[in-house]
């Protein structure tokens, strides 16, 4: 499962900070592809194909599983938080990203405050 690290940590407290909490199975999941990304941002090009089936082997479930549950934890942050979402965009969103736009977004958020 989920390793706890500094990167993971930082991923967390985006996560809460965005409204969105641990008793969501997509907390999890879009933590770990989160933190997946930033380790390899080039598994962004590969979402469907590469992110989510290594996230599905860790949680012992399908990648189609995954992506509904960020899918799930995109909505929440939309509906609770969608002001920090558009800081962290660094502009506004239209509509609520996709999936690969959100982790992309979720990801240059924790490599920026890295840099800082």
């Amino acid at each position: 499962m989920l390793h706890m690290d500094n990167t993971t940590a930082q991923v967390f407290d985006l996560l809460y900070r965005l409204g969105v909490t641990a008793n969501y199975t997509g907390f999890f999941h879009t933590a770990e592809a989160v933190a997946m990304c930033v380790e390899r941002p080039d598994r962004l090009l590969m979402v469907t194909k590469c992110l989510y089936p290594d996230v599905a082997k860790r949680y012992e479930t399908n990648w189609k599983a995954v992506e509904r549950n960020i899918r799930t934890v995109i909505a929440i942050v939309w509906d609770k938080n969608r002001v920090l979402l558009e800081q962290l965009a660094c502009g506004p969103l239209d509509e609520k990203p996709k999936t690969a736009q959100f982790l992309a977004i979720l990801s240059a958020s924790v490599l920026r405050d890295r840099m800082a």
